[in-house]
């Protein structure tokens, strides 16, 4: 992982998760700060590990700032949506309250543990803003995308940990990945879910399903009813992006494709990748 330095700030608790045995972990990246948090690979963006619990769980906190170049932050609009490293209030608490909404159907996810607001104020060039942290656990730091990133150890560890998951229950471990994912998508599509963002830079090696504040359910619709109206359409492109995750999957485990088997994997959760 790529280190870097961060400082603590005075905090307000927005939202708490059930059953949190880690402490708030208020750290925004300084490159003067004194407190180590961790990048797993150059592409993780606003995202860092910073922390280990008893349980061996990875403690990951975002909207901390950037990971690339030397900024913290980046404003491109005077503090509105296109400051990079920032994640807004309103994208904090969906990504939190969709998170356990889909945690409850079922589907491994990260383990929601705070929304965090910063209380003093951050300044970049002549504005100030309120920064605010989305913190959870998951078993695994890594990211799907980030394997190519990972050194021949870590990548060892990771194959064995999906082979030890499989146990034989398929012939090889890229059909085990991939009934995971295909039944996430049937349970996500059967509770009128839509995740809108299926790569292999939101499910984590231990099959952990991240990244809710772009979804939507019927608990959280999207706001502009426009949107809502091409949630059929768009949830129809989840199946691609599944089996984009699954053929990069098999590619990192070189494991050759069977592609008919997973055409199989698919109708067995009543998916028609055909409209006749």
């Amino acid at each position: 992982m790529l280190q870097f330095k961060s400082s603590k700030h005075p905090y307000s608790i927005l939202l708490q998760g059930e059953s949190v045995n880690n402490p708030p972990m208020p750290l925004i990246r300084d490159t003067k700060g004194s407190i180590n948090i961790y990048c797993p690979s150059p592409i993780h963006g606003r995202s860092f590990v910073v922390g280990k619990n008893a349980q061996g769980e990875y403690i990951v906190s975002k909207g901390n700032g950037l990971s690339y170049t030397n900024n913290s932050f980046l404003d491109f609009s005077k503090i509105g949506d296109d400051v990079w490293g920032y994640l807004p209030k309103k994208n904090a608490i969906r990504d939190f309250q969709i998170g356990n909404e889909i945690k409850s159907l079922g589907i491994n996810t990260n383990h929601m543990e705070y929304v965090l607001q910063i209380d003093s104020k951050i300044k970049i060039g002549t504005n100030y803003f309120t920064p605010y942290l989305l913190q959870y656990t998951v078993k695994c730091p890594y990211r799907i995308s980030d394997f190519a990133f990972l050194d021949e150890n870590q990548k060892k560890i990771i194959i064995e940990d999906i082979s030890t998951a499989n146990n034989n229950k398929f012939k090889n471990n890229y059909l085990y990945v991939a009934d995971v994912l295909v039944n996430n998508l049937y349970i996500l599509h059967k509770n009128h879910v839509m995740h809108n963002a299926l790569h292999a830079q939101n499910y984590t090696w231990a099959l952990e399903l991240l990244d809710f504040e772009a979804s939507r359910t019927d608990n959280y619709p999207y706001e502009d009813y426009r949107y809502e109206e091409y949630v059929k359409i768009l949830s129809r492109g989840e199946i691609i992006q599944t089996y984009e995750v699954i053929n990069y999957v098999a590619w990192c485990l070189k494991e050759n494709i069977d592609y008919t088997l997973i055409d199989d994997i698919f109708a067995k959760y009543g998916f028609k990748l055909i409209q006749k």
